[in-house]
């Protein structure tokens, strides 16, 4: 009986760990990437891809930028899991109205956030 007892907790606690271990690897750098800030002035009007990958907080952007500002950010591949945090609209907002990726990350959802973010500089900043 103690053997089921220690297979049965061994089967739920094993794909436990390894769930934990992947929703937090990378925790630590994420939170402490640097935001460089965006500077729009010698930007064209256009469409402008950007993309961020670092561990599961891989994303790709499209920023369209009219008269030195920018119109519309679409997110053509979010971040796995984003949808539970919902955070990605309110970070857009954020950006559209600054003008700049020096904004405040969406509280419960830093490096989530910074992951938009850094995706919108590729995409501006190159």
């Amino acid at each position: 009986m103690k053997k089921v007892f220690l297979i049965i907790g061994g089967v739920v606690f094993i794909p436990l760990l390894g769930l934990f271990l992947f929703v937090t690897n990378g925790l630590t750098e994420g939170k402490n990437v640097v935001l460089n800030g965006i500077d729009l002035s010698g930007i064209p009007d256009g469409m402008y891809i950007g993309m961020y990958d670092f561990k599961r907080w891989s994303n790709t952007v499209h920023a369209h930028v009219k008269d030195n500002e920018i119109v519309s950010i679409e997110i053509v591949k979010d971040v796995p899991g984003a949808e539970v945090t919902d955070c990605s609209g309110e970070v857009l907002r954020r950006v559209l109205e600054a003008q700049d990726t020096r904004v405040d990350a969406v509280t419960g959802a830093t490096v989530t956030s910074k992951a938009y973010l850094k995706a919108i500089e590729d995409a501006l900043n190159n």
